[in-house]
């Protein structure tokens, strides 16, 4: 009697919370309220606010589960009036106002507010006060107050006990006497009526779960307080063999489904769902597997092909400190979730008919359905490309075209192929956090995002991509995962018993703290075998299910327990080194990818050193294997298309630059989805030198982006291109939604979609370089010549780069040479032709072969931003239709001074819109020649020629 009398003391209505005080206290819902705040004091663990000018309270009123459940007003961050509260010249700041005018309530809602929630800031929101534990500041409303002693207000009305044990409800009020009554279960077990304090029912030898509500009444107006007692009911008994982790569906019974949930260290599991009402009884209760920690249960009675829903309910008789006794979670091995927080954004366009979420219930469910038609794969077995000649476009599908989702890509395809790219790898489309997201804050590793799509779309974009020999690689994140994610919900530190929370001390999947540099979300142990295991069991459900082809695996450099200090400071000198247990998890991981699918490609983002990278770049190459590393080259490529004096070295494009590699496996880029991009670049920070080739100029900026691919793609060894690099977009990586730019807040943002608003590939410039960049493309891919070997000479605005293969015969292509010119002035280029080749070297980029240059030619002229590919032989790989060959084009297009045309053509005339010959020029031309037309105004122009074929031919030029 005397622990639970010190209760009721403690549980006393307070006037004030240090430094916040109410008058009149408790508030009343319909009578003014003065709240005031001391800044004064120091009485709080955050940061405080200090000197303002101006004070605002960001005030919200709900119930005992939600302070700002019902109404929130204030706009953070912004001086607009709402909230602004008075200084008192003191120190403190006031705040007066009538409840439920303030918040604008209803009737209905007035009689369901019982708190207030307050949070203090400065003008900008840069500055903020909160109660001790940085959470917010509560108050009672109303004078009729009920608080529950048992359960304990910090246990989420959840009561945890063992089987057959027993525990007594406990509460008390304010405002005078009340009548209680106690129902369990729909049924009423208990009454006791005119008393402050309720020391009323004892529940003993409990079985079964009990869901239970105390009403509590005094003067007409009722409160209602809900809880549960969750008995712990485990059995052990050993787990059925050949169940995984997650779902099992019975492959001869569409009835039955076994669930196993991997649980260290919890004492019961219950499964709630649909098939149960939400309400498990001890026949819901998993068993305990007698030799691991994991719980298991079959269900039965299910319908075939009946969607349903459920969670687990984790739970501990004896949590530690700041731990939940009970979390209800979905399924870490979903491949399906339902999300309250999400999916009401997600349009039915993009994911129709999608399973309703179940009412009463919070956070994400998981979706079950036995006897589930499989997909009908028309690409049963996808031969990979081979990695020397991988093509690689990364894309973010929310930034790719306007219904940002699967279809989008499937529509696409023809762009694509046309491209000539052979592999699509996708920003991560595992269900993340939100839905506009870049997709690395992954909450469910095996569950397709709802606002991409449905799972039966992404297999047929897989499908599709396969029957056009173009591979799928998924970007995928296990460095690091958020609050949502079931592995750090299960065991989390939740001081303030809102649900959420980072990994407690217990948990066995997650670091408290990073152990590296890195710091994002919550931390990945890797050395944990729960996590290890988790991991390998994604990876093949990905490559089983849908027929991935890759993985590119974000922020390797994270796989470490070695540099961490206890805090959220890691060491970068230790992180940037090698460390061992780095290299033999990710080489784990590796093995476990190729066991499964032994041509799978095996991708690390690390960018670290070149002693850690060339073991995993050399491991199993005797095997036809090894893995592949990003090898980001965006700052000197960025140099040379600005015609800046920053270093230009792209010798690391290739693998040879990298010490110890054995074979091409750098995925060398220019850009991608975290650098920004070059043409950015170019028109804000362009050679402004020459005012006839201005590189600040879009439409010059333009002309330079085809001799970028030249130097890039070209090298041998796999090459990465970031979307819609190809048509030259030159909107920056911290482009807003709206088209602004801000370097801060906009990085993640949703991008504009003017590539397909404003139909670049009708425009002159851009789609040359598309046409460009798709001829270097295929014949990276089919000439051999490619996966050979490669000399690189750079430093300056002339790079030239020499791919050689002396073991193909000198008949066929076996030397080519790519010299381009990114200085603002034509450039006079040696040679320096290998002497024994051949005497003629082709022009590659030219489909008839007619274009060469003599053995002799001791130097080549090339104009500003312009390019040449030189072969010992012709090709045959870019050989074109009858309509392509008689076509022509000229570039750049728009042009200020001068263009070029793309084949061979002779007596070029120029006339304007009036049929007046305006400019003529006689002779036999090739691409290597310009022609001048400044002396032209600006305007619209028709350009004449006549190929060999005696043929005329015409298009337009737009002279600025």
């Amino acid at each position: 009697m005397k622990k639970i009398l010190l209760n009721f003391l403690l549980l006393l209505p307070f006037i004030g919370i240090a430094q916040v005080t109410t008058n009149p206290s408790p508030i009343l819902i319909d009578e003014s309220v003065t709240i005031t705040v001391d800044l004064n004091s120091s009485d709080t663990d955050c940061n405080g606010i200090s000197n303002p000018t101006k004070v605002y309270a960001h005030l919200g009123v709900g119930n005992d589960s939600d302070e700002y459940g019902i109404a929130v007003v204030g706009n953070w961050g912004q001086d607009d009036g709402i909230g602004e509260m008075t200084n008192n010249g003191d120190g403190t700041w006031s705040i007066t106002f009538t409840p439920n005018t303030y918040f604008s309530l209803t009737s209905a809602e007035e009689s369901t507010v019982t708190k207030m929630g307050m949070v203090f800031r400065n003008i900008d929101g840069t500055q903020e006060l909160k109660a001790t534990g940085c959470t917010n500041f509560i108050f009672n409303i109303g004078a009729f107050q009920v608080n529950m002693i048992n359960p304990s207000p910090s246990g989420n009305g959840i009561i945890v006990v063992n089987s057959g044990g027993s525990t007594q409800i406990l509460a008390q009020n304010t405002g005078g006497p009340a009548n209680y009554e106690l129902f369990a279960n729909g049924t009423s077990v208990h009454t006791q009526n005119n008393t402050t304090f309720y020391n009323g029912y004892l529940f003993s030898n409990l079985t079964e779960n009990q869901s239970c509500e105390l009403v509590i009444t005094q003067s007409g107006t009722s409160i209602t307080k809900s809880f549960s007692i969750i008995v712990n009911n485990t059995i052990t008994e050993a787990l059925p063999s050949g169940l995984k982790d997650g779902i099992n569906y019975n492959t001869t019974d569409p009835t039955k489904a076994t669930l196993v949930l991997n649980a260290p260290n919890k004492d019961f599991v219950y499964v709630a769902g649909s098939f149960n009402n939400w309400n498990p009884t001890s026949a819901y209760a998993m068993k305990k597997n007698n030799s691991t920690d994991q719980f298991w249960l079959e269900l039965t009675g299910l319908t075939s092909q009946q969607i349903e829903t459920f969670q687990y309910w984790v739970g501990d008789v004896s949590p530690i400190a700041n731990s939940p006794s009970l979390v209800k979670t979905a399924d870490p091995y979903s491949p399906l979730v339902l999300s309250p927080f999400d999916d009401p954004y997600i349009p039915a366009s993009t994911y129709p008919n999608m399973p309703t979420y179940p009412a009463g219930q919070e956070r994400e469910v998981t979706v079950l359905q036995t006897d589930q038609t499989p997909y009908n794969w028309q690409v049963a077995n996808f031969t990979k490309p081979n990695e020397e000649d991988l093509i690689i476009y990364e894309v973010l599908i929310r930034d790719f075209d306007a219904e940002r989702n699967f279809q989008n890509i499937i529509d696409r395809i023809d762009y694509f192929k046309t491209l000539n790219i052979n592999a699509i790898e996708l920003m991560p489309i595992m269900e993340y956090e939100g839905n506009e997201s870049w997709g690395y804050n992954t909450a469910f590793h095996m569950a397709i995002d709802k606002f991409y799509g449905t799972q039966e779309k992404f297999k047929t974009l897989v499908d599709i991509c396969h029957q056009n020999g173009i591979a799928v690689i998924l970007d995928i994140a296990f460095n690091h995962a958020f609050g949502r994610n079931p592995m750090v919900r299960m065991w989390m530190d939740d001081p303030d018993g809102d649900g959420w929370g980072g990994p407690s001390t217990d948990n066995p999947y997650f670091n408290v703290f990073p152990t590296h540099s890195y710091s994002v979300g919550n931390d990945f142990d890797h050395s944990s075998t729960y996590t290890r295991d988790y991991v390998k069991q994604v990876v093949g459900y990905w490559i089983d299910e849908y027929k991935i082809d890759g993985f590119r695996w974000d922020l390797t450099k994270g796989f470490t327990q070695n540099c961490g200090n206890g805090t959220y400071d890691g060491n970068e000198g230790c992180t940037g080194n090698y460390q061992q247990d780095r290299v033999d998890v990710l080489k784990e991981y590796a093995d476990h990818s190729w066991s499964i699918d032994p041509d799978h490609y095996v991708i690390f983002e690390h960018l670290g050193s070149d002693n850690e990278e060339k073991e995993w770049a050399n491991y199993r190459l005797d095997e036809g294997k090894g893995v592949m590393m990003w090898g980001i080259m965006n700052s000197p490529y960025g140099e040379l298309t600005m015609a800046q004096s920053g270093d230009k070295n792209i010798s690391r494009m290739g693998h040879t630059a990298h010490s110890g590699f054995n074979g091409p496996r750098v995925v060398g880029y220019a850009e991608s989805h975290d650098e920004e991009r070059l043409m950015y670049k170019n028109v804000a920070f362009g050679n402004t030198s020459n005012g006839s080739h201005n590189v600040q100029d879009l439409n010059t900026a333009l002309s330079r982006m085809s001799a970028l691919g030249a130097v890039t793609v070209m090298v041998p060894g796999p090459k990465m291109i970031w979307h819609f690099g190809e048509l030259g977009m030159e909107n920056s990586i911290f482009t807003c939604p709206d088209g602004s730019y801000d370097n801060d807040g906009c990085k993640l943002s949703t991008k504009p979609q003017p590539q397909w608003a404003e139909n670049w590939l009708t425009d002159a410039l851009r789609s040359q370089i598309y046409e460009d960049w798709s001829k270097l493309h295929k014949l990276k891919i089919e000439e051999p010549v490619f996966e050979g070997d490669y000399a690189i000479t750079s430093g300056n605005l002339t790079p030239r780069i020499d791919v050689f293969d002396n073991s193909i015969p000198s008949s066929e292509l076996k030397n080519v040479i790519i010299l381009a010119n990114f200085d603002v002035v034509s450039q006079t280029v040696n040679t320096n032709f290998p002497t024994s080749v051949t005497d003629t070297w082709y022009d590659l980029m030219d489909a008839t072969g007619n274009t060469t240059v003599s053995n002799s030619a001791a130097s080549i002229s090339i104009p500003a931003g312009q390019f040449r590919i030189l072969g010992n032989k012709p090709t045959n790989v870019l050989s074109v239709d009858e309509e392509a060959l008689f076509g022509f084009s000229i570039y750049p297009n728009p042009s200020h001074t001068s263009f070029s045309v793309n084949v061979n053509v002779s007596n070029i005339e120029v006339y304007d819109l009036t049929g007046k010959l305006v400019k003529s020029f006689k002779g036999d031309f090739t691409r290597t020649d310009t022609f001048d037309i400044s002396t032209l105004n600006s305007g619209i122009y028709m350009v004449k020629v006549q190929n060999n074929d005696n043929q005329t031919l015409t298009t337009k030029l737009i002279k600025i």
